[in-house]
């Protein structure tokens, strides 16, 4: 049984990490507020590029890129994303874990995959695994702009044109709330949906609509991965406020039953010594 005094002690190292997860909460809670706004000021952005790309790509049949058409899958290519720290309950946990299970009903070998992955807990979790790791960007910024990840879109890109990869799959946790993420899977390459998208906007094209769509398709690709991006960093965030939040109240739980057992014990003490002052008295005292 512990003593008064160690229980003390944890009720003092407890109280100060209380402060820590509670201090860590409203830290998250303000990032993520600012990275749903950066998520939802890019996303018209993406969503024009789209509009456009599927106009050329619907109403002619004369234009053609190899974005936009499939091959014999040799080689997959999947941009992971996960974060640089943990302290976010699942976040990183649930992606890893649905993404290996997904490669291991996929890829029969190695040699068939390719890993882009972004985040320093993703990239240590797939090098203790030994799997193909291509390209890795860690030590982002929480709120990062696309200049932070234009190289490694590019050529992530470039591989999809250059024929390394017959296809690529990005890989990221989907805001839904602050206490909802949903591990997703988008193809990322080719863009074989892309016609799918009706839109009753008329354009004109200079200098042509082949020049613009071998323009437009690359960044349109490489859109698709910051977006991706910024809607993780907001999923991490509230991952991180949630398990904060979690863990503030486990604490303060914490406190309030070994305060409890403080309590009880200095009643019990006091209840002893009551008694033996009561049986110290001679009988005539007690009696009145």
């Amino acid at each position: 049984m512990a003593s008064m005094r160690e229980i003390k002690g944890r009720i003092t190292s407890t109280k100060k990490t209380k402060q820590i997860t509670k201090a860590m909460q409203m830290v998250s809670a303000a990032k993520l507020n600012r990275a749903q706004q950066n998520a939802q000021a890019f996303q018209p952005y993406t969503e024009k590029i789209r509009e456009v790309v599927a106009s050329i790509a619907s109403s002619s049949t004369e234009v053609s890129h190899p974005m936009l058409e499939e091959r014999p899958v040799k080689k997959t290519g999947y941009v992971v994303i996960t974060s640089d720290r943990g302290l976010a309950g699942g976040y990183n946990a649930s992606l890893v874990r649905s993404l290996l299970k997904t490669i291991s009903e996929r890829h029969k070998s190695p040699d068939e995959y390719g890993i882009i992955v972004i985040g320093r807990i993703g990239r240590d979790l797939f090098k203790k695994r030994n799997l193909p790791i291509i390209q890795e960007i860690t030590g982002l910024a929480d709120q990062p702009d696309f200049n932070d990840i234009k190289n490694l879109a590019r050529t992530t890109v470039e591989m999809f044109a250059d024929e390394v990869f017959d296809e690529l799959y990005i890989w990221y946790n989907h805001f839904i709330s602050a206490l909802t993420q949903e591990v997703t899977e988008s193809k990322l390459l080719p863009l074989t949906n892309i016609t799918e998208d009706t839109t009753t906007t008329e354009y004109e094209y200079e200098p042509s609509e082949q020049a613009i769509l071998e323009r437009l398709l690359p960044q349109y690709a490489e859109s698709l991965i910051y977006g991706a991006l910024l809607d993780a960093k907001a999923s991490e965030f509230g991952a991180r406020m949630t398990a904060m939040s979690a863990a503030t109240d486990n604490a303060t739980a914490l406190i309030d039953d070994l305060t409890l057992v403080i309590t009880e014990r200095v009643k019990q003490r006091l209840h002893k010594k009551l008694q033996k002052s009561s049986a110290g008295q001679p009988l005539s005292n007690r009696t009145g």
